[in-house]
């Protein structure tokens, strides 16, 4: 084993510690980090979205900041705002919560569109624009956010647009009966949260996301990953197929993959593993699909049987 996999390792297991029972879950949202990525958590009320978001920022000793999205929420509350200094008779900029390293955007869609729309800059160029003046966010930079998918009350549906931005969509789903067991019993005095330590630093982050940027990818592969994301702007139940961003999310989370896998190239196989949560929600289902109750991840699965992938000799990909 590597060092860098046995960095992932260790950031994999100390997240675990809070979050009982969804490795993959746990595994996907750390490719999302790994490759700069914003991630959307998309599930019922009480399945740990929140807990997950802070685990990963303590495991790695990240500034963390959280947002409750309601109606009245303004985008100045997320990105700042110029207060007036009496003393020394200017206006200072009051940075707002975005300005961190991990920002949970917990129920995005019960905010406005014009304050969802403040993070539209932010996702996509990691900088922060108020009053002509254009400001960095700092190096390590992700979103999460979270929306309940079976409430519709009150609540605004993300634009195109943002969906686009973030690089996954994750369910973190039920636990199973053992799982359960274990999340009683650890929580009788208290919640594992709260002793979760650092196992890592921003600099060892770093290196674990350059090392991700260095994995070989052939241009078979590449082949593969524009046949899979053209198939979905042709298919008949599809009125809106992958972006070219998809295309770059797929590439970037099928290297990290790569890694988490002991390999310094990506097969198909690293392609097929990521492809529902980098490309399902990024699908616009025609009237007829809906109709039949088919699913965007139904779709990307039969994409995936549909594209023949590139057969590759290890020799041949290195």
């Amino acid at each position: 084993m590597s060092e860098h996999q046995h960095l992932f390792k260790n950031l994999h297991a100390n997240m675990a510690r809070a979050i009982v029972g969804k490795s993959r879950v746990l595994t996907l949202s750390l490719v999302s980090l790994l490759c700069r990525g914003h991630l959307l958590l998309e599930d019922v009320p009480g399945l740990g979205k929140t807990m997950l978001a802070r685990a990963l920022a303590r495991s790695i000793d990240l500034d963390f900041r959280r947002i409750q999205c309601t109606p009245d929420l303004m985008p100045s509350d997320i990105t700042g705002v110029s207060i007036f200094n009496q003393q020394e008779h200017r206006f200072e900029f009051m940075p707002g919560p975005v300005f961190c390293n991990i920002l949970l955007a917990d129920e995005i869609n019960r905010t406005s569109p014009r304050t969802q729309s403040s993070l539209l800059e932010c996702m996509a160029e990691y900088q922060v624009t108020t009053e002509g003046l254009t400001r960095p966010l700092p190096e390590v930079f992700m979103v999460i956010a979270t929306q309940n998918p079976i409430e519709f009350h009150g609540t605004y549906p993300l634009p195109e647009a943002q969906l686009d931005r973030f690089f996954m969509r994750l369910s973190i789903g039920y636990p199973d009966r053992d799982a359960e067991i274990r999340i009683l019993q650890q929580q009788h005095s208290g919640h594992p949260i709260d002793s979760l330590e650092p196992c890592l630093g921003i600099a060892r982050l770093r290196e674990l996301q350059q090392a991700v940027e260095r994995i070989h990818i052939d241009d078979r592969v590449l082949g593969y990953i524009a046949d899979l994301v053209q198939a979905s702007r042709q298919h008949p139940l599809l009125e809106l197929g992958a972006s070219p961003r998809g295309a770059l999310a797929l590439m970037k989370a099928s290297r990290a993959a790569a890694l988490i896998d002991r390999l310094d190239y990506v097969s198909p196989d690293q392609v097929r593993k990521v492809a529902v949560p980098v490309l399902a929600h990024r699908l616009i289902l025609s009237q007829a699909a809906r109709l039949e109750g088919r699913r965007p991840e139904d779709l990307v699965a039969e994409l995936l049987r549909q594209v023949e992938p590139p057969v590759l000799e290890q020799a041949q990909a290195l």
